[in-house]
């Protein structure tokens, strides 16, 4: 599963968020930064301490080994709460709305997925693609047959890599090739959740598809299923496109909105995570403050898809947890740098300002709050895992031209937000062990 750890110091400008920056009464309680830092990680793969190299280099025994990058920051790695592995293939499919585009792309290629060899060969493909990104962590929809969800736990497995998926529930309103039955469903994700839920860092998430794709009875047997074992996560859709909320309410017309549908069937608490959450009323947006349950904010798709444009201030003002998705394969990058860049301009388009700070946060700590894995991950407190990546800032020569014209921290953050992308990620470690390092021939 993993190479053996040794303890090893790694140097650069070191930057981790401590809180979300919207929640403290200044920016600077909300991280920590060292220009010339050093991180330590234990032979365990966790870290053990984290401070200015000046005051930590002296305490080091001799001989210790210590890593130096140059022109580089090293931060948590980041933690991507809303894709799918199985539209790998399918990023970038040409000018649909949501619906059509489920008809048009992602139904048949998810049909390839019954084979476990398919599966397995696109699991690799996705993991790596993640890694190269920078992306530690992932809650990722798996495909309806169970065949997808085995694939993506046994390579996860392999790389060491925090992961949570399951097997898509969906037993109408879809092509016979991806579709499931309420026993089959629950059925095939409780042989998953023994096999896999808590191996090594991987979990089990309950994941009907959405409402329109999943009957009552379907959606029953969820909530049932998400209550018989300790710690399972729900994954699904909420509100992401005007057409799809109108058809939720012809299919459920005795509930109140989209999100008590699933509030019905049990479906709504700490643990579940509902990505894009467009067009919320006022009720749903309370309900989900209410109940701890979360939204993944998934900007590049929501622009590619033309769904809309998400109000995150408003997320904020009621105390929802707000984290970031890429959606691939509707989302256009596996970079959540660039995915970053996409949120910014969504919130302008809003007439609100998204800052590096707060942007950073969104892509690790907030991540880990909205998974619930905050006392594992998403920063470099004593004790957590080392998961973590180190950002060239001279990946491009605009981009080293941009950055010998920063002047503090806020502006590097901001620089590598608008025009980060893959190249910036020169080295990414999971549990302490290099898992990726950027070919430097291509660059």
């Amino acid at each position: 599963m993993s190479k053996q750890s040794v303890s090893h110091a790694y140097r650069a400008g070191i930057f981790h968020c401590l809180a979300d920056p919207t929640s403290t009464a200044t920016p600077e309680e909300a991280y920590e930064y060292y220009a010339d830092g050093i991180l330590v990680i234990n032979d365990e793969g966790k870290v053990e301490r984290l401070g200015p190299a000046d005051q930590i280099l002296p305490t080091l025994p001799s001989g210790f080994p210590i890593t130096t990058y140059p022109n580089a920051i090293i931060t948590p790695g980041f933690i991507d709460t809303h894709n799918h592995f199985p539209q790998t293939e399918m990023i970038a499919a040409f000018g649909e709305q949501l619906l059509d585009w489920l008809e048009t792309y992602t139904f048949p290629t998810e049909s390839k997925f019954q084979s476990l060899e398919y599966a397995q060969q696109v699991a690799g493909v996705y993991l790596d693609e993640l890694l190269r990104n920078g992306t530690t962590t992932a809650m990722a929809f798996s495909s309806v047959h169970a065949e997808s969800a085995e694939a993506l736990f046994k390579e996860a497995y392999q790389r060491d890599m925090c992961l949570i998926t399951g097997k898509v529930l969906m037993d109408r309103h879809a092509p016979e090739t991806v579709r499931d039955t309420p026993e089959a469903g629950c059925t095939q994700s409780r042989t998953l959740i023994e096999q896999w839920h808590g191996k090594g860092r991987l979990h089990y998430a309950v994941t009907p598809r959405f409402a329109i794709t999943s009957t009552p009875e379907q959606l029953e047997a969820a909530g049932h299923l998400l209550k018989e074992y300790d710690g399972l996560y729900m994954q699904t859709h909420l509100s992401e496109n005007h057409k799809e909320i109108a058809w939720i309410s012809e299919l459920f017309p005795e509930r109140c909105h989209y999100l008590d549908v699933y509030d019905h069937y049990g479906l709504v608490g700490p643990r579940s995570v509902f990505a894009h959450g467009i067009h919320l009323c006022e009720d749903e947006i309370q309900r989900l403050a209410r109940q701890d349950a979360a939204i993944s904010f998934c900007p590049t798709s929501n622009l590619f898809l033309g769904s809309g444009l998400f109000n995150l201030k408003q997320m904020k003002q009621h105390k929802v947890k707000v984290s970031l998705g890429s959606d691939v394969g509707a989302g256009t990058s596996f970079s959540m740098l660039q995915t970053l860049n996409e949120a910014y301009k969504v919130t302008q388009m809003r007439g609100d300002k998204l800052s590096p700070f707060e942007s950073f946060y969104l892509a690790t700590l907030a991540g880990a709050e909205t998974l619930q894995l905050d006392d594992q991950l998403g920063n470099f407190l004593p004790g957590k895992e080392a998961d973590f990546i180190v950002l060239d800032l001279h990946s491009t020569p605009l981009m080293q031209y941009r950055m010998n014209n920063c002047n503090n921290v806020f502006e590097t953050l901001f620089v590598l937000c608008i025009l980060g992308d893959d190249r910036n990620i020169k080295e990414t470690f999971v549990k302490g062990i290099s898992r990726h390092q950027r070919d430097q021939a291509t660059h």
